[in-house]
């Protein structure tokens, strides 16, 4: 079946079959096939946004957010030095990354990602 749809695929664009595809888009698939098992990492593209943000030596977790955090408006900057430190902290940039991320392979961190994009107008270092 597969053949036949590289054979109608071959007749229809100039294509080359490359073999098992192991990374696409920046995503890595992996496969066991002894235990049937096919899955999609972004390891690689997580670990860059972790160190374009600074955040590459941070503790890492099972849970997307941790328990019992309360993140409010009260916790906005008030003063200009607070606003002046969370001007250079691309905040919304780092919520989009980790939109993408979402997007594409993790799903977990939903509600996580919801409840920090609404502090992208007024982010502060606890958001």
């Amino acid at each position: 079946m597969l053949g036949d749809i590289k054979a109608w695929l071959s007749a229809q664009i100039s294509m080359k079959d490359m073999g098992e595809a192991s990374y696409i888009i920046g995503i890595k698939i992996y496969r066991d096939r002894s235990r049937m098992m096919l899955g999609l990492t972004q390891s690689s593209y997580i670990e860059k946004v972790l160190k374009r943000f600074k955040m590459d030596n941070s503790k890492r977790g099972l849970l997307p957010m941790r328990h019992r955090v309360k993140l409010s408006n009260k916790q906005s900057p008030n003063t200009d030095e607070e606003f002046k430190r969370m001007s250079d902290i691309p905040y919304a940039s780092a919520v989009g990354s980790i939109q993408y991320a979402l997007q594409c392979t993790r799903l977990d961190v939903a509600y996580a990602l919801s409840v920090m994009s609404r502090y992208q107008a007024c982010a502060m270092v606890a958001h």
